[in-house]
């Protein structure tokens, strides 16, 4: 049975990925201070013998751990932050975690951090960190002139993206490995694999109705929809388009599309709309919301009433078959659905126009084949029709995202459970550097 530690515990992602190992562990404490993380860790696996709330006023062990576990509040480094760095009082955290490991001298320690600590003051404030934490050999270079304060471990730091690790998130962190002098430091990272999951597969079968954006958000998004520099012409009339965004990243099957963002003025990560069918972006606390996607499908319940809707108006709303969208109106002939596919050149529009005749797959070539630019062409007071939803990703789906198993479960608020998520590690990161450490 191995000994382990925590700072700044969060929801267990360490324990989680410990469990996933099989490997048995004593864990000595755990630390964090807010209080709604505490309930679902506690919650999900016990309290810990020593439990305190703040880092300042945590005791060290003094037997030497054999894991210790830090991720230090990373808005003092976050390129959504200030980047005052560690003129920033929560930069300063990072001293406390080095001040433990000079004192207990675990066997191991894990850093957590995100991306934007690399270029904090230049470089210069990882550039610390690295000089304070490699005191023997640094991603095994050897160092010969250590700072009279470093502490002595072979350090390893690497960031890693969890796209390349099973799970579909776009989520850059970097990770700093310690491995004591009198131990084995023959470390690697472990190595990229091929990601065959999409946002789609973590979304849930049935979700409930208030995760669904409603009606007068939706119409908003059509009412200041943004146009493409590129519009097709259908007929005589040119159709606007809600601009969609996608980026490439590394290679076509692995790309984030925005199709659309819910804010008045457009902007906002909060009213970005992203498609099930590419990675989630980096989720973050987002103010305790989830991400926004869209989504085919209604309930029964739903479908009934829009249809007595389109009855009272007028209108017939049609349904899609295979991507396909039909709009049976003559006032409203112009709604095609754009079918974005960054593997081939341009843009597929499926559609039927009454009275204009049909158009079946009709392609439209761009210049700039990797960003394609539109979802859905819409006119006048077109209407979403049935097969269109936008909704929140459930604390459910934002948990999978982290690679936490179902069986995990949380006794507090959605709003504190997405913040949780965005605050916690993705698990299977955690899981692959632990089982490569040879414990």
């Amino acid at each position: 049975m191995i000994t382990v530690g925590s700072d700044f515990s969060g929801v267990g992602a360490f324990n989680q990925a410990l469990k996933r190992l099989g490997i048995e562990y004593n864990e000595i404490f755990a630390c964090d201070m807010d209080k709604y993380a505490r309930q679902t860790f506690i919650h999900n696996y016990g309290e810990p013998k020593y439990y305190p709330t703040n880092v300042y006023e945590r005791k060290i062990p003094l037997e030497s751990l054999d894991i210790y576990m830090t991720s230090p509040p990373c808005q003092a480094f976050s390129l959504a932050g200030k980047r005052l760095g560690k003129n920033d009082k929560r930069g300063i955290l990072f001293f406390n975690s080095l001040e433990f490991i000079e004192k207990n001298k675990p066997r191991f320690f894990i850093f957590e951090n995100v991306k934007g600590l690399l270029s904090d003051n230049g470089g210069k404030t990882f550039s610390e960190w690295v000089n304070f934490l490699g005191g023997k050999s640094v991603n095994g270079a050897p160092v010969l002139f250590p700072y009279a304060d470093a502490v002595e471990y072979h350090l390893y730091w690497k960031v890693l993206n969890a796209k390349h690790h099973g799970v579909p998130q776009n989520r850059e962190r970097v990770f700093l490995i310690g491995i004591r002098d009198d131990k084995d430091n023959n470390f690697s990272f472990p190595g990229d694999e091929h990601l065959t999951k999409r946002l789609k597969d973590v979304l849930e079968s049935e979700v409930d109705e208030k995760y669904f954006l409603s009606e007068k958000m939706v119409n908003g998004l059509f009412n200041h929809q943004q146009f493409n520099k590129f519009n097709p012409t259908i007929g005589d009339k040119e159709a606007s388009c809600i601009t969609s965004r996608v980026y490439k990243m590394g290679n076509s099957d692995n790309y984030i599309q925005i199709v659309g963002n819910t804010n008045p003025c457009g902007h906002g990560q909060n009213g970005n709309i992203y498609n099930k069918d590419g990675l989630s972006p980096t989720l973050s606390t987002n103010k305790g919301e989830g991400i926004k996607v869209i989504t085919f499908g209604r309930s029964e319940e739903e479908k009934i009433r829009r249809k007595e809707h389109f009855k009272k108006t007028g209108l017939d709303s049609g349904s899609f078959k295979d991507k396909e969208l039909i709009i049976k109106d003559q006032e409203y002939y112009d709604t095609l659905l754009a079918n974005p596919n960054p593997q081939k050149e341009g843009l597929i529009f499926c559609g039927a126009i009454r009275g204009r005749g049909e158009m079946n797959e009709q392609t439209l070539e761009l210049n700039n084949s990797d960003y394609t630019n539109s979802i859905t062409t819409v006119q006048k007071d077109n209407v979403l029709t049935d097969g269109y939803k936008i909704r929140r990703l459930t604390p459910r789906e934002c948990f999978r995202l982290m690679d936490f198993p179902d069986s995990f479960t949380w006794p507090v608020s959605d709003s504190q459970a997405y913040k949780q998520a965005g605050n916690s590690i993705v698990v299977n990161v955690l899981y692959k550097i632990l089982k490569n450490l040879n414990i």
